[in-house]
């Protein structure tokens, strides 16, 4: 704090940035300052690579080619590095099953300082699991193919948000990340509705893994339609609320153990998953975890919405999904939703109605909606009206700061969003993390922002130490910051910093205080 202090005559925090040395000029022919604009809400943070896929292919067809759903494709040194992780390389029932066997054994054992160890252990594998999921989803954001679907995985984990501190769904993150929410990214907003609805994370944060015919649980109803679909102001009733909780009786996860046995041929052949009528008998449908138990649910008919639906098993599920995702009131938040955290915290109404226009006619086509959103003259018509929230620095940091060099530990990279306030299933309230300017732009926020960039400007955050350890180094030696003052920097901010950047970066005294004056800069903090 004091070293903030004695920067703050050079202006406001963020207006930190200059040069001791004059930046070296890329060879190739210049994007102009709309095509920046344009890839800076695009993409992640811009990096070489986005540059040179960009010129390659113009902007249509790289909006073209990030809108299409392919495989994800990362660096193989990351992609082994995530591979690695137990919580993404083993399946969420055995991690699961394994934690309960932990816990059960430190239960039976005698009370004196080997159980309160044993506890401790198990505690902390809990622990690290979830680290393990924080560290996966970083490394896709940072080193993913597709900069604008990283971006949407991170809104829509945003928006369907589960808090991993609650009971077992730290060791189930990983998998909603991997499973649940990256495969639906850019698909239909239905079918990810229906995902995040069968999510073992999902039912235990919002309770509906108790919620029974004999015991209504309302709480997941009530943010499906409020927080996930709807909005607040949609005209659903309370009457609405305790109809869908009750069509969502017996929607659950069943025991570790029996989901990796996997589903069994009932008696006319068929199986769990996504097939009606699977399991052990008919109408129970399971999928991994997820299972919807007829015995549990309320079978009678309801009106929901101002339609009847008649009892009939998961199916009512399903016909209550379909309902909401037609909604005009859907497609009016989900855009409004989209348009607020690519656009501005108050998106112009038009470009709004036109994303929910797409929306409806495209039966809730996430990309098509993208697609009327980054073809719109508003995407850079209001271009540096968007600041970061803390994901977004981070990422769009490191992006710019290693253009593509692989880290080997991503720790402190969690570590800094932590201490930034915005740490990934860390939001305890099932709203999200706001995404508005307002939340992320005070001075608490500043100064802790001020830090982070100096870390990573510095070059001293242990990216590189596969345990996390610092290298050992000599008496006064420091570590070598990244070379920020090159022809990324170049291409992609140089030609358009504001004056009060430059004066400020101007007085840098090290590469290292460039760099950490570059990125607290307004110019990297806004898009």
């Amino acid at each position: 704090m004091r070293r903030y202090t004695r920067l703050a005559p050079l202006g406001l925090l963020l207006a930190l940035a200059g040069a001791t040395c004059a930046p070296a000029r890329a060879d190739s022919v210049p994007l102009t300052r709309d095509d920046i604009a344009w890839l800076r809400r695009a993409s992640f943070g811009i990096d070489s690579a986005t540059l040179e896929r960009y010129r390659e292919l113009g902007r249509k067809r790289w909006l073209d080619e990030a809108l299409v759903d392919r495989d994800d494709q990362l660096p193989p040194a990351i992609r082994q590095e995530i591979d690695g992780y137990e919580a993404i390389a083993t399946p969420p029932a055995q991690l699961l099953m394994s934690y309960r066997q932990a816990l059960r054994q430190v239960k039976a054992m005698p009370d004196g300082d080997a159980k309160v160890a044993a506890k401790k252990a198990a505690q902390i594998h809990g622990r690290e699991l979830l680290r393990q999921a924080q560290q996966a989803e970083l490394l896709h954001a940072i080193y993913g193919s597709n900069p604008l679907k990283e971006q949407m995985v991170w809104f829509w984990l945003n928006h369907f948000s589960v808090y991993g501190n609650k009971g077992p769904v730290k060791l189930l993150a990983a998998d909603y990340e991997e499973h649940v929410i990256r495969p639906h990214a850019l698909g239909k907003f239905r079918d990810l509705v229906m995902a995040t609805l069968k999510s073992p994370a999902m039912l235990v944060y919002l309770d509906n893994a108790q919620n029974a015919k004999d015991k209504i649980n309302e709480n997941y109803a009530r943010e499906l339609m409020e927080l996930h679909t709807l909005g607040v102001h949609a005209g659903y009733t309370q009457q609405d609320v305790q109809q869908l909780a009750a069509i969502l009786t017996g929607v659950g996860v069943i025991r570790p153990r029996e989901a990796m046995r996997g589903p069994r041929a009932n008696r006319f052949g068929r199986f769990g998953g996504f097939d009606r009528f699977g399991g052990e008998r008919p109408g129970v449908v399971r999928q991994g975890m997820f299972e919807f138990n007829p015995a549990r649910h309320d079978d009678g008919d309801k009106v929901f919405l101002g339609q009847r639906i008649e009892g009939g098993g998961f199916g009512e599920v399903e016909r209550a999904v379909d309902l909401i995702v037609k909604q005009p009131a859907c497609a009016q938040f989900v855009s409004r939703q989209l348009a607020e955290y690519f656009v501005a915290d108050q998106p112009p109404q038009a470009l709004v109605d036109a994303m929910a226009r797409t929306f409806q006619r495209t039966d809730g086509d996430i990309a098509a909606v993208l697609r009327t959103l980054f073809t719109s003259k508003d995407i850079t018509a209001t271009a540096g009206a968007k600041f970061k929230d803390p994901m977004q620095f981070v990422v769009s940091a490191m992006r710019f700061s290693l253009d593509g060099r692989p880290i080997t530990n991503a720790q402190p990279l969690v570590a800094a969003l932590n201490q930034m306030g915005e740490p990934l299933y860390g939001r305890i309230t099932p709203d999200g993390w706001p995404l508005d300017n307002a939340s992320w732009s005070g001075s608490g926020q500043m100064a802790k922002r001020f830090d982070i960039a100096g870390m990573i400007g510095s070059g001293r955050a242990p990216l590189f130490a596969p345990d996390g350890t610092r290298p050992r180094r000599q008496p006064g030696e420091r570590p070598d910051p990244p070379a920020l003052n090159g022809p990324l920097f170049a291409q992609a901010m140089e030609p358009w910093l504001t004056p009060h950047t430059r004066d400020a970066l101007a007085q840098a005294k090290s590469p290292a205080e460039w760099n950490t004056f570059l990125l607290s800069s307004p110019d990297f903090n806004t898009r």
